[in-house]
């Protein structure tokens, strides 16, 4: 269903129904709550994520999930939990006079008529959630990825990708950067994890260097890092894996025989703080480590921010490239949250709750309304019927997919779109909002 509106999932249910009645078995690996409660057999694994979770929950007919006591997925099916619809929505800082033709508080792109976009005006309001919503191919990632993207990547960036046609985009000047975070990997190789990433490795790294030991022998931060010539293990070059490369099959990471995984030489690994060396603290979970470094704000800043998208399992040294597409996604919106927020950043998510249960996407929610509350500008295209009900704003095109869409069928808030005829967004949507 990734990918899919809620329109055409129940064509996909449909076909997968005719190749269940041809006898075959059909097995699949879903977030998606309609797609769920569809199927005839459940199998809920839990019950958290990473270390916490590998069990078999429940399984069985939905029923029989619903009364399961330790399953978070029942929690949401059953009702005992869910995303509240927000009371308060962020308003428009300005509304919007077309007679003075002011831009103020607004992000306006004008003349959009790329692949099958027939020439619209959409209007973003600066400092609001908006999500961009529609139906399957009726030209959102045109609008959100290849025209306003690349046009904001060609103002702050000097970006070579040229942008779809569009005729011209105005209110510009009120931002000052624009932000993609989508599911890609935080690094092609295993070095890359969430303590280097989020920039809590540097600090760390510096309190070691300060200790007497290391002062004494004349270390400094660079010692301590895994990447240069020094303190690391020059067996494995500080990667704790050595790369087998096979001809005709992926390479394969076998552990360093040297340093047995460690990634530092001995000397090294007698410089310790609080009784664990650097090596140790690689091993910590984020849990384990925001209460290792509380007394030190440089540090715990960074690990709470990971604490706070719901990453405490993760541990510091965990290689990027076993992290999950949700994972790598919340390790970068944590990286976000962490630094100072300027107020006139914008950011683009395409489909983030892509691969997300229910649990995450309230956590993603949370995550997205902090950046929000920071003055920020979220702009997001999303299919998940949660996600949309929480927007500030919605931008709905269609009303088809293909050559029948890349309209602009509506933009408002939600309770504005549920009203609109030709909306198959706001007729998903008014249940939802009905169960307030």
């Amino acid at each position: 269903s990734i990918g899919l509106h809620q329109r055409d999932n129940a064509r996909l249910f449909g076909t997968l129904r005719r190749l269940r009645d041809l006898g075959n078995s059909v097995i699949v690996v879903e977030h998606d709550e309609e797609t769920i409660r569809a199927a005839d057999h459940i199998v809920d694994l839990g019950p958290g994520a990473g270390p916490r979770g590998g069990e078999i929950v429940a399984q069985g007919k939905l029923e029989e999930i619903l009364h399961a006591k330790n399953s978070l997925t029942a929690d949401y099916l059953s009702g005992r939990l869910r995303i509240p619809v927000p009371k308060h929505r962020t308003p428009a800082r300005f509304p919007r006079n077309r007679l003075t033709k002011s831009e103020e508080g607004w992000l306006i792109l004008q003349g959009a008529t790329e692949n099958n976009l027939k020439n619209i005006e959409v209007a973003f309001p600066l400092g609001c959630f908006t999500c961009v919503t529609g139906v399957s191919g009726s030209g959102k990632s045109t609008l959100v990825d290849d025209i306003l993207r690349r046009a904001l990547f060609r103002r702050f960036y000097n970006s070579k990708e040229k942008p779809g046609a569009y005729r011209a985009l105005r209110g510009v000047e009120q931002i000052d950067k624009a932000i993609v975070i989508d599911q890609s990997a935080i690094g092609r190789t295993p070095r890359s994890n969430p303590v280097t990433y989020t920039g809590a490795f540097g600090p760390i790294r510096e309190l070691f260097a300060q200790l007497p030991a290391a002062r004494v022998r004349g270390y400094g931060a660079g010692r301590f890092s895994f990447n240069v010539k020094g303190g690391r293990c020059e067996n494995c070059e500080g990667g704790g894996l050595i790369k087998i490369e096979m001809h005709f099959l992926p390479d394969v990471y076998v552990q360093c025989e040297v340093c047995h995984g460690r990634r530092y030489n001995r000397e090294t690994l007698e410089i310790t703080y609080k009784g664990k060396n650097i090596a140790d603290v690689l091993d910590l979970t984020v849990d384990e480590a925001a209460r290792f470094f509380r007394n030190v704000p440089s540090i715990s800043d960074k690990l709470n921010a990971l604490l706070d998208v719901g990453l405490g399992y993760l541990q510091l040294g965990q290689a990027g490239t076993t992290l999950s597409g949700g994972e790598a996604q919340r390790v970068k919106l944590a990286t976000e949250l962490a630094k100072k927020a300027t107020g006139r950043t914008v950011y683009i998510l395409d489909e983030p709750t892509t691969g997300l249960h229910f649990a995450d996407i309230e956590k993603l929610l949370q995550v997205l309304m902090k950046l929000r509350g920071a003055g920020n500008t979220l702009i997001v295209i999303e299919h998940n019927l949660e996600m949309i009900k929480c927007a500030d704003w919605i931008i709905d095109l269609g009303p088809e997919g293909g050559e029948r869409g890349g309209e602009l069928v509506g933009a408002g808030a939600p309770e504005e779109i549920v009203d609109l005829a030709q909306s198959h967004t706001g007729k998903y949507l008014r249940p939802l909002l009905e169960k307030r």
